[in-house]
């Protein structure tokens, strides 16, 4: 019943030799070497082969008595082709050899093109044509050419026609309308763009999981942070505050990572930034978080790297109390979770400067859900701090060692309330909030 059913006639079967590279290990090179067996073995049980030689051999001879025994030629394809060495990239004793061996094995593509009908290789992200792709020519990178910019999952047009019936009962179970719901989805699964223009791409795991369980949960996050990423976050000392709108030109984002002097093409690649914007006269783009489950999930992961081990705990009480908080639209009650946090942070990781404590509620506001902020540029200032719920916009503005009502002051001379409320519905709330040297936290606060 499909357009491909009534227009698709006559269907040839080629042999299919598909490789996921996703279980190898991030350990020894023997060990990696083994895991080859496990994805060429089913095929050399098929078509005959000798397990004493290297990968790349294996494939090579693999791909011609494929060819030969059945006189059509193959279509290979390598899902996650990239994960051998994403897994040992903070490994240099054995990155070189790991990718010796795959640039050994994917050769093949181009040396026996002649017995080879298609190739399609997926991977999180780009290197370089002299790291595993040395003389590999013949393959088109399409990651972000207009037409394919749907391809990898699902547009909100698809969602709102074909998968109608899975919102309605999505709705039906979580007590919500059709409306509310598909607004939830778009919040925490939507906003992914592989190029621009490009029509709003869903995360089909989360959204497709929701649907399963009937609720709306972190689902891509509890698989777990790679472990590649946050050591690239670490390397470049990267900051909560650092991962909010950036604007770059294409060549630093979609470059090879061996590459990279930032973090900048890993988190984009990997799929924590994706484009938001683009300047056709400044050729720049927008990079910034696809929706909330990526900038929750990315922050509390990073947040849980960073912290020290006994501060995991008071954190997340702290977080509970400030998202409840924001729902009862109580920013006294938030503020005064925030400082409990604090007063229990050692006196030796709490550095008395006004951009400590932002970067702290930026991370635990961000990580409640909200939408945020920092250092947030107007036409002539920047607040401290823009905390954004559905119903608010919270405008905070930190003052280290004054008065709140000084910090008040400023909102107002600035105009930021004006600003951030142009043409917004939500109820626009003014915070005023003195750091105190001596108690080394936040002390008091005026709310207008």
């Amino acid at each position: 019943g499909l357009y491909i059913g009534q227009h698709e006639t006559e269907w040839e079967q080629y042999p299919v030799l598909r490789f996921d590279m996703s279980g190898f290990p991030d350990d020894t090179l023997d060990n990696i070497r083994d895991a080859f067996d496990d994805v060429l073995e089913p095929y050399e049980e098929i078509y005959g082969g000798d397990t004493k030689n290297t990968p790349g051999t294996r494939l090579g001879r693999l791909i011609r008595r494929a060819y030969n025994t059945t006189g059509k030629k193959v279509v290979v394809l390598i899902d996650e082709y990239d994960s051998p060495m994403l897994n040992v990239l903070h490994k240099p004793e054995v990155l070189d050899g790991v990718r010796s061996l795959l640039r050994e094995f994917y050769i093949q593509l181009k040396k026996k093109s002649q017995y080879i009908r298609f190739v399609f290789l997926t991977g999180i992200t780009k290197f370089s044509q002299l790291s595993i792709f040395s003389a590999l020519n013949n393959i088109d990178n399409i990651s972000m050419l207009p037409e394919y910019a749907g391809i990898c999952g699902i547009t909100k047009d698809e969602l709102t026609t074909q998968m109608k019936p899975d919102i309605e009962a999505l709705a039906t179970a979580t007590g919500m309308t059709c409306g509310e719901t598909l607004d939830n989805l778009v919040e925490n699964y939507d906003g992914y763009h592989f190029t621009w223009p490009s029509p709003d791409i869903f995360n089909p795991y989360s959204l497709l999981n929701a649907f399963k369980g009937k609720k709306m949960t972190n689902k891509w996050f509890e698989t777990g942070t790679p472990t590649f990423v946050v050591e690239m976050l670490k390397k470049y000392n990267t900051i909560p505050s650092d991962l909010q709108e950036i604007r770059v030109t294409e060549d630093s984002f979609d470059a090879p990572i061996e590459d990279a002097d930032d973090y900048i093409p890993v988190l984009f690649q990997s799929g924590y930034l994706t484009i938001k914007d683009y300047d056709e006269e400044t050729e720049e783009y927008t990079l910034s978080f696809p929706n909330k489950e990526v900038r929750v999930g990315l922050l509390k992961n990073l947040i849980k790297w960073y912290m020290p081990l006994s501060m995991v705990t008071p954190g997340k009480s702290a977080v509970t109390r400030i998202r409840l908080a924001l729902k009862a639209h109580d920013i006294d009650a938030a503020l005064t979770a925030a400082r409990d946090f604090i007063d229990k942070i050692p006196y030796t990781s709490n550095t008395n400067v006004e951009g400590a404590y932002q970067q702290l509620l930026f991370s635990m506001f961000t990580i409640a859900g909200a939408e945020c902020y920092l250092e947030a540029r107007t036409h002539i200032g920047r607040a401290d701090l823009v905390v954004m719920t559905r119903t608010h916009i919270y405008i905070l503005e930190l003052k280290l060692g004054k008065t709140p009502e000084k910090a008040l002051a400023q909102i107002e001379e600035k105009g930021y309330a004006r600003f951030f409320g142009n043409n917004d519905k939500r109820t626009i709330v003014k915070v005023g909030v003195n750091i105190s040297h001596d108690e080394r936290n936040i002390s008091d606060w005026v709310v207008c």
